[in-house]
């Protein structure tokens, strides 16, 4: 019986090795303006979401006012959420021309900027209106 050779001699027809694990690119290669002209679009989303938490922190005192308890809070929390996904829909009208593999900047472009700023300014504007009068400091909101 003839043994079966397992090391097949490569014939001139059959391209070589380093010739087949070369794969095209996948994604467009960015030139430098393209690069620089996203980047410009993802400071804008991120100074956007700034913006957005600062105003909406101190809305969710004002909106949720009648609010009493922890209702307060997933109200507020729920706001905020919305807010971010608003920012999210207002990313996408930009037109950021991201790579593949970098769409989920869109969403995580500034996302923990966002949630700590608001909170803070939730925080800060809640205690600011709702100062005890004894305190003998004078706000504009008493």
């Amino acid at each position: 019986m003839a043994r079966h050779d397992p090391k097949k001699k490569k014939t001139p027809e059959e391209p070589e090795d380093s010739e087949t694990n070369e794969l095209p690119p996948t994604e467009p290669v960015q030139n430098e303006e393209e690069k620089s002209y996203t980047k410009k679009k993802l400071d804008q989303l991120f100074w956007l979401r700034v913006a957005l938490a600062v105003i909406g922190g101190i809305l969710a005192t004002f909106i949720f006012e009648s609010i009493e308890g922890e209702d307060r809070r997933w109200a507020s929390i729920t706001f905020m959420i919305i807010i971010f996904i608003v920012s999210i829909g207002i990313g996408k009208k930009l037109n950021l021309q991201l790579p593949r593999s970098d769409r989920k900047k869109l969403v995580t472009t500034g996302i923990g900027s966002f949630i700590f700023i608001y909170l803070f300014m939730w925080i800060l504007s809640y205690t600011i209106v709702n100062l005890p009068n004894e305190s003998g400091i004078l706000t504009p909101f008493t």
